[in-house]
């Protein structure tokens, strides 16, 4: 599931019926998912909305990018 978040949030378009075949298969009901898509999907607008403001995250709230490059989120961002 936290690998079909990362991909949601960073990848959205690219997001196949594979991926929630996936989620499927590791255990999670459909009921889950659509919960976890939803939550996912919230927290991806609210921070669009903090950005497109301009709001300033807290220092303790940011991670450094090489920390961050480090992640599976680098696998859907190819050249960064």
């Amino acid at each position: 599931m936290c690998d079909y978040a990362v991909k949601l949030t960073v990848a959205p378009g690219a997001i196949t019926q594979l991926d929630v075949t996936t989620v499927r298969e590791a255990g999670f009901t459909d009921a889950a998912i659509t919960i976890a898509v939803q939550v996912i999907g919230y927290f991806n607008y609210i921070n669009r909305i903090a950005d497109g403001l301009g709001v300033e995250p807290e220092s303790w709230m940011t991670l450094a990018h090489e920390k961050w490059q480090a992640t599976k989120g680098h696998d859907y961002l190819p050249g960064l």
